[in-house]
């Protein structure tokens, strides 16, 4: 029995669709990034058992959870003006207009023209030469008189993504497109991290300030009584010498931390796009600086590492060179486009809308491969070899990302037992000035040991503040290795 046409074109349709839902090239698959915070595999183990994490998620805007409404105001300034995010931003947004064009192309192509001319035919072209070959003179002329053509239509085409060369190609845009996001991600979280660093520094600079001039006051009045010890001749001058050397060193340490203030309110001006001199009395120092530090607050450790903004770019960008494969081998298979079109067409604008002026074609175009097969299997190929750097790069940034948490890790721990010491040493230092400051009262000692206690106690003062300092700029360390703050449609599983 002959089949009918109608069923041969419905197995043709059915064979197209068929064909058109699988894709070649391989497919891919998410690699298995790190699963937990490599606490237990620390470089200094002993040093990190110490530290008292909680597995409670960082908010989006991880700064908020110092307390500080100045770090706060600047963050978001940061935000609304730093010129790094902005260019991060503008890669993102043309990343997505580059995947909205790649898009457009799984659709039919619709195309519209209209044209109105007067032309000549040369008397000796290739249109003519014919009649002139016949020698009919007054035909050649007759033909190669100036006419007006007038013609308007459109033309449309559908490419049957057999292979999943359209798909591939929107696969890899998409990816594409993901690891921009994640770059933004990326910049912003470290141009937030460098912002709170250069602000903690910012406050330890001028706390140290208030510091060094205090002990500048002490180092004055202890020279004071030193010398008029040596004119009594109760000790030697080299005692005297000794204070006067240290009292200098004191004086020239604060124009030196009056010059750090200046370089870091600069620095943060450039971060947040401020203008010079305009932060000034904003970072103006407080009169005091005693907020506590925040808890150890990580996160669900399976999930800190797939946080990170890097990972995810590196991530996308392998699913882009896998999809990319796809691409290069289904430019090695024949490609079938369904064309057509339609329009009118007149030597004679007053016949031009007649139905007799219409022209069409309809009909599958077959575009295949012959003389340049060695050149598109040299392209898989190098997509091939694209794939592995990418696979490569992957690697090399989770394991960076792992040694990244785990330095800040120990960091921390190490830096967390410092100020334990430096705390017991203050007490200390302080039950010293108290029992100097006894003696002195009942008449036992003179004034020198107690300038003497009050000056160890601010030295050991300023050591803390800095310790301190670098405990608020380990912890911003930290949240950085380990992603930043989650959003809240991130935390409840949800696409943000």
């Amino acid at each position: 029995m002959k089949p009918t046409p109608r069923i041969t074109r419905l197995n043709i349709v059915c064979t197209a669709l068929l064909l058109s839902a699988c894709a070649v090239g391989p497919d891919f698959k998410a690699p298995n990034a790190a699963t937990a915070v490599p606490t237990q595999g620390s470089s200094a183990p002993a040093l990190t058992r110490t530290l008292n994490i909680s597995n409670q998620s960082l908010p989006e805007k991880w700064w908020t959870v110092f307390g500080d409404g100045t770090l706060n105001g600047l963050q978001e300034q940061l935000i609304a003006g730093s010129p790094d995010l902005q260019t991060a931003a503008l890669r993102f947004a043309q990343s997505r207009a580059r995947q909205g064009i790649t898009a457009a192309q799984s659709g039919s192509q619709v195309e519209a023209s209209a044209q109105a001319g007067r032309r000549r035919v040369s008397e000796y072209g290739s249109e003519t030469r014919m009649i002139n070959a016949l020698g009919n003179e007054s035909l050649t002329k007759l033909v190669s008189e100036p006419y007006s053509l007038y013609q308007a239509g459109f033309d449309a085409s559908w490419e049957l993504d057999l292979w999943g060369r359209v798909r591939r190609l929107n696969e890899a845009a998409a990816a594409d497109s993901a690891a921009a996001a994640a770059t933004v991600r990326d910049v912003h979280l470290t141009l937030s991290a460098e912002l709170a660093k250069a602000y903690f520094q910012l406050r330890q600079v001028q706390q140290q300030q208030k510091q060094t001039a205090a002990q500048i006051r002490l180092a004055e009045s202890q020279t004071g009584l030193l010398q008029s010890q040596y004119r009594n001749g109760l000790i030697d001058q080299d005692k005297v010498l000794s204070a006067q050397n240290r009292l200098a060193d004191l004086r020239a340490a604060l124009p030196q931390l009056q010059a750090q203030e200046g370089s870091l309110i600069n620095q943060i001006g450039i971060l947040v796009n401020a203008e010079p001199g305009s932060l000034n009395q904003r970072l103006a120092a407080p009169a005091a600086d005693n907020a506590a530090l925040p808890g150890l607050t990580l996160g669900i450790p399976s999930e800190i590492l797939r946080r990170r903004a890097d990972i995810r770019a590196a991530e996308a960008k392998l699913h882009a060179a896998t999809a990319n494969i796809g691409v290069a081998v289904a430019d090695l298979y024949p490609r079938i486009t369904l064309s057509a079109g339609a329009g009118l067409q007149s030597v004679n604008g007053g016949n031009f809308t007649d139905w007799g002026a219409r022209n069409w074609q309809i009909g599958p175009v077959l575009s295949l491969p012959v003389f340049n097969r060695a050149s598109l299997r040299t392209t898989i190929e190098l997509r091939k070899l694209e794939q592995q750097e990418a696979a490569i790069a992957y690697q090399k940034t989770v394991l960076s990302a792992w040694r990244e948490v785990d330095d800040a890790l120990a960091g921390y721990a190490s830096e967390q037992q410092q100020n334990r010491q430096l705390k017991a040493r203050y007490a200390q230092q302080q039950q010293a000035l108290r029992h100097a400051q006894a003696r002195a009262r009942n008449g036992l000692t003179n004034q020198l040991p107690v300038l003497q206690a009050e000056q160890t106690l601010l030295q050991t003062e300023s050591e803390l503040t800095a310790s301190t300092a670098r405990l608020r700029t380990g912890l911003v360390s930290l949240y950085k290795a380990t992603g930043g703050g989650v959003a809240e449609a991130e935390e409840h599983g949800s696409k943000p």
